[in-house]
């Protein structure tokens, strides 16, 4: 299990849930969820990135929770979730539909918002039936389906099998982040935020990347190398908006053209200037407004909530 090592203070500081919750996945892994905001309200649920947490989700969790209820929670090997042993993304679409089975009541349907891997979890459940009872809406941020690796700009070399090769390689490198130094602040931001981005953001995006423990990182880098969701991507029918940074390095924008272009139910498609990979944490407001924005056209009036 990673350790917590989020911000404490400020914008960027996880709010301390309602309650808190274990989901089982159907290998028996078990995950950390969170439950913010009201009983009744209408149901938001987010899946957090790779090397992330519920934490990266905490300028959302905080506007949210105002009104709706929002359930986040940690993906399998981050946060306060214990590693696994399957690694793939039939254990993601897994883990997503446990989550919704232990938070949402029978019929009830929420607005679904994931980043980057959180996406391609979305993607990967689409088409089991569990997805469709419980999803009303979906949000895809900075996320991609298929040619990751291949896509990637982290190197500024041309495009071909040794960029492809090397950035591989420094996505799944075996060799521990260390500590939170200023070098480590410049790397992050360079590879997954924009140049403009303000140190407070930065420093919230460094001490959440850096408590990924390094197996989890390099485990779910190997998934995501090979990654192929475009057939599941198909399956995903539901009301979705797309919403992309126009300097992100790590998926660049061209996959999400590519999603929203083969979506069959494409409501949006935002790119926003100046803004790289991070976009909950870059651009919080542009996230919250999305996601606010699904559910007042797709979520019906506050329903009643699951006991667990």
């Amino acid at each position: 299990m990673s350790r917590l090592m989020h911000v404490s203070s400020g914008p960027y500081a996880p709010p301390a849930a309602r309650r808190e919750l274990v989901a089982v996945s159907a290998d028996g892994a078990r995950l950390h969820v969170e439950v913010h905001g009201e009983d009744g309200a209408p149901a938001v649920v987010l899946a957090h990135g790779w090397t992330c947490s519920t934490a990266f989700w905490a300028a959302q969790v905080r506007d949210l929770a105002e009104d709706h209820r929002v359930i986040a929670y940690d993906q399998r090997g981050h946060g306060r979730s214990p590693a696994a042993r399957a690694h793939s993304t039939g254990a993601l679409a897994d883990d997503l539909v446990a989550v919704l089975g232990a938070v949402l009541a029978p019929g009830e349907r929420a607005v679904l918002a994931g980043h980057s891997m959180g996406g391609m979890t979305i993607m990967a459940a689409a088409g089991r039936p569990e997805f469709a009872e419980h999803a009303a809406a979906v949000l895809l941020c900075s996320t991609g389906s298929a040619r990751l690796v291949e896509e990637a700009l982290v190197l500024p070399v041309r495009a071909g099998r040794l960029r492809t090769r090397v950035t591989g390689a420094i996505l799944g490198s075996r060799a521990p982040l260390g500590p939170v130094t200023p070098v480590a602040r410049k790397v992050l931001k360079y590879a997954t935020m924009g140049p403009g981005s303000a140190p407070d953001k930065v420093e919230a995006c460094a001490r959440i990347v850096h408590a990924c423990p390094t197996g989890v990182r390099r485990a779910w880098s190997q998934v995501l190398s090979g990654l192929d969701l475009e057939a599941e991507l198909a399956g995903l029918t539901v009301p979705t908006a797309v919403i992309a940074g126009a300097r992100d390095r790590l998926t660049p924008v061209v996959h999400a053209r590519a999603i929203a272009a083969a979506l069959p139910d494409c409501v949006g498609l935002t790119e926003l200037p100046g803004i790289g990979h991070m976009t909950p944490i870059e651009a919080p407001e542009a996230v919250t407004t999305a996601v606010r924005e699904l559910s007042a056209r797709h979520l019906s009036a506050p329903q009643k909530e699951k006991t667990p």
